[in-house]
């Protein structure tokens, strides 16, 4: 094993598994079942454990991706979205979109240990570059909520966990997910109902920019390895939305799949991952113009494109698509090569799992 792009299949309630053998060579080699309504992209540690979100079971399911294979289930609040990993691995925080809270979970009891209020429906999350501190979408509430993560990072103390800093995205935003830029100065906020990206200076907690876009629908941004664009997913026009991130303005409008959401960048080969969550088959012009597939995730490639440019003047990218299951909502990276494997503790944590799934029996 090398490179592997895991797929979160929301309606299939599996991650579908697919080995990169080479450029334009995928191949499907496991579909993992997980519980009911899987969200978000699998987040992953250094000794090859994932998490991803269950929301219809109010769990998170820890995988073992070098057997690919799930090992545990950790029960948190209701309706788990958004996930993020703190440095050092220890703490995984879950954001509980029917709970209104965000779950702290200890990764080496696989417990839950508190739940911190926040507003109403948290989303998706970024953690700071240093681990201080926690950015959640409270896409119910139009708002960003900060968290103070350093008595919990520095000396184990989940109570201290709390929110410190509101910042308003506005009212009827819907902010859904966010992601920090490579220098971890900035944040840039994906929102369901305006047709705009916020932008986040982290240092001030302040809105400095609203990037206007080619619609609503927004759902996730990744950057390109050298931090010069931010990609941004929009929905409802089936398009990633690629910002120039000095001049903060859209570049052009790269056609994908159909209802795109999440999105991964591949810094190694400059190639860009989407998930496209549509449920429906894309009409004929569609098909004739793109030829793009519900359930799929589209491969698009940069490399000799100039994104500072239109398609006209910088180059035509160049696509592959996989077909994965139903309702595809986020895509993330394994890769084996990087990995500090515990086998014992991932052992046990299958047991326990088997024992539980014999109880419910």
């Amino acid at each position: 094993m090398s490179v592997e792009i895991y797929s979160t299949d929301t309606d299939s309630g599996q991650i579908t598994v697919i080995r990169k053998d080479g450029p334009s060579a995928y191949n499907v080699v496991k579909e993992i079942a997980v519980a009911n309504a899987p969200r978000g992209s699998v987040k992953f540690t250094r000794d090859g454990r994932g998490f991803v979100s269950n929301t219809s079971t109010n769990s998170v399911s820890e995988l073992d991706a070098l057997t690919r294979r799930e090992v545990a289930r950790i029960t948190v609040g209701f309706g788990p979205r958004g996930l993020g990993i703190l440095p050092g691995e220890r703490y995984l925080l879950v954001s509980n979109s029917g709970s209104n809270t965000v779950s702290i979970v200890d990764l080496e009891s696989r417990t839950e240990l508190t739940q911190v209020a926040v507003g109403r429906d948290p989303r998706h999350m970024a953690i700071s570059k240093d681990g201080n501190f926690a950015y959640v979408c409270i896409w119910g509430s139009g708002y960003i909520a900060k968290l103070d993560l350093k008595g919990l990072l520095k000396k184990g103390r989940a109570e201290s966990v709390r929110e410190v800093a509101r910042i308003r995205i506005g009212e009827d935003s819907f902010p859904y997910s966010l992601n920090i830029d490579h220098t971890g100065k900035r944040a840039y906020v994906a929102c369901n109902s305006i047709a705009e990206m916020p932008v986040i200076d982290l240092d001030t907690d302040t809105v400095i920019a609203r990037v206007q876009v080619k619609s609503d629908g927004g759902r996730a941004v990744a950057f390109t390895p050298d931090n010069q664009f931010a990609l941004l997913t929009l929905e409802r026009t089936s398009t990633i939305a690629v910002v120039d991130t000095d001049e903060l303005k859209v570049t052009r409008n790269i056609p994908v799949g159909p209802a795109p959401r999440g999105i991964v960048v591949d810094d190694n080969d400059n190639t860009v991952y989407c998930a496209n969550f549509s449920r429906a088959v894309p009409s004929e012009d569609e098909k004739i113009e793109f030829s793009f597939s519900p359930h799929s995730l589209t491969v698009v490639h940069l490399d000799g494109v100039d994104l500072s440019l239109s398609a006209e003047e910088g180059g035509n990218v160049q696509y592959d698509e996989i077909k994965v299951g139903y309702g595809p909502c986020s895509v993330s990276f394994f890769d084996s090569a990087q990995v500090e494997y515990d086998e014992g503790k991932l052992n046990e944590a299958a047991a326990r799992l088997g024992e539980t799934t014999k109880a419910a029996k």
